[in-house]
């Protein structure tokens, strides 16, 4: 994506906090702002979604839920894209939720096939590899 400068005016209040997220993350002010500016226009475009720390990254979730979009998407998918047999298996969540979802996912598909693609790639080999804790190895 292509980058414009723009100059804006920020109270310090809020540069303070940019500030101690990119300390934090160990990345600049500049890419912390762009990645809560993201955040931001994706919760816009999609209510009912939030963002929040996955294992490797943040991730769109439902909100008031721990349900990564990506995982409702897969399950959508493992149904046939039916709506009526998600909302079956998904029974916990909410019409609004499920449609939040399934919005979330018309507006970035790409972000989610990602995902998804990236969940099924893990074999028994590559979770020890990276994890050797859950090796189940004895001490």
């Amino acid at each position: 994506m292509a980058s414009v400068q723009k100059s804006m005016r920020i109270p310090k209040e809020m540069v303070r906090e940019i500030q101690g997220i990119a300390q934090q993350s160990g990345k600049g002010f500049s890419t912390i702002t762009k990645e809560l500016l993201e955040e931001a226009i994706k919760m816009h475009r999609c209510p009912g979604i939030v963002f929040a720390e996955g294992v490797s990254a943040r991730r769109a979730r439902i909100a008031g839920t721990g349900i990564e979009v990506w995982e409702v998407i897969a399950n959508y998918k493992s149904v046939g894209e039916d709506s009526e047999r998600l909302h079956t298996i998904l029974h916990w969540l909410t019409e609004l939720q499920l449609r939040a979802a399934l919005g979330y996912y018309r507006a970035y598909p790409k972000e989610i096939d990602d995902l998804i693609t990236q969940n099924e790639n893990w074999t028994k080999e590559s979770i020890h590899k990276r994890y050797p804790l859950l090796a189940g190895s004895r001490v």
